[in-house]
């Protein structure tokens, strides 16, 4: 008797002694709407939260810096600022494209300045960013200014209402919900990414090390993605109902900033990143060589390390198949 309770003992030890759970797969995105349902999807329990994290940071630059710094295992990114992590030697995988601007991504000024080129003299606020860099070139060039006719003011997105209202600067390159909450300020659109199509375009990123040890778990990541996009775009008005609040819109806001934007499915991305060379190395070829003439990379990407529509196309298939 005594050997069996001791040998039921050690099996009950050994199964107490495996694996424990992987821990949830730790996503970061800022407040940006095109990322939405991306929110949606956790707040409506279409992402498994046992497998997927997914955590609201302050900025793009907070949201570099904590992949950066191998806080994050994924991240949602403006491709521009991906390609600069990636050219700093941070490895990682786009999986997938989320959306394109078209309008969402704007800059902002007060009374009296009603074009770029009026800005000639005037104090410019941005986020020190690669996308902000890409806004202010595009921004010049439409009012025929050289970078030293500006004065350019670095602040994180979440002051650009301050810096306005307080007068410290004249115009600010920025994007929604502060494009929106700027408009139902008084302030002016004096230039958006309508005018620079196809170039403004966000994508999924993961690290190199979780696409390799946690493909599960962006696999679950992608197809919540998918659902949070599908629920979003099946029923706006809820999901404005849900989400406007927290940033800081009305409902009726939230829906206007939806027409600025094109949000992509998996397919899409299926699309964007098959092949050699992938449609969206071809159509990012000007946006590379943009950052390489403003030095904010060294040299052309590697798209070929860089892209990979297996998981898209992986988590399509399990959207299918899914009872």
């Amino acid at each position: 008797m005594k050997l069996w309770l001791t040998l039921l003992l050690a099996l009950l030890v050994l199964a107490g002694c495996g694996e424990p759970p992987a821990p949830p797969l730790r996503v970061g995105l800022n407040p940006w709407v095109g990322y939405d349902p991306l929110v949606l999807a956790r707040e409506r329990r279409l992402l498994d939260p046992a497998q997927v994290r997914v955590a609201e940071l302050l900025s793009n630059t907070e949201t570099q810096r904590t992949l950066r710094n191998g806080l994050l295992d994924a991240a949602a990114l403006t491709l521009d600022e991906t390609l600069r992590l990636a050219d700093q030697g941070v490895a990682l995988k786009i999986v997938a494209v989320l959306d394109i601007s078209h309008g969402a991504d704007a800059v902002l000024a007060g009374l009296g300045i009603t074009t770029p080129a009026q800005l000639k003299g005037r104090r410019i606020a941005v986020e020190q960013t690669a996308l902000g860099a890409l806004v202010l070139d595009r921004l010049l060039q439409a009012g025929g200014l050289r970078p030293d006719e500006v004065t350019l003011i670095q602040v994180e997105a979440t002051d650009h209402k301050a810096m306005l209202a307080s007068a410290r600067a004249d115009a600010v390159i920025t994007f929604e919900p502060m494009k929106s909450q700027l408009i139902a300020q008084g302030y002016r659109v004096i230039f958006d990414s309508r005018q620079m199509p196809g170039e403004v375009v966000d994508v999924l990123v993961v690290s190199a090390d979780a696409w390799v040890k946690r493909r599960d778990q962006v696999l679950e990541l992608l197809a919540g993605w998918e659902r949070g996009r599908r629920a979003l775009l099946a029923d706006p008005p809820s999901a404005a109902a849900l989400l406007a609040s927290g940033v800081d819109l009305t409902p009726a806001q939230y829906l206007a900033t939806l027409e600025g934007l094109q949000f992509q499915s998996l397919a899409d991305s299926v699309h964007w990143l098959a092949g050699q060379p992938a449609p969206l190395a071809q159509h990012a070829a000007g946006l590379a060589q943009t950052l390489q003439r403003l030095d904010l990379i060294r040299q052309p990407p590697d798209w070929s390390a860089l892209l990979d529509g297996r998981a898209a196309a992986a988590a399509q298939s399990r959207l299918v198949n899914s009872p």
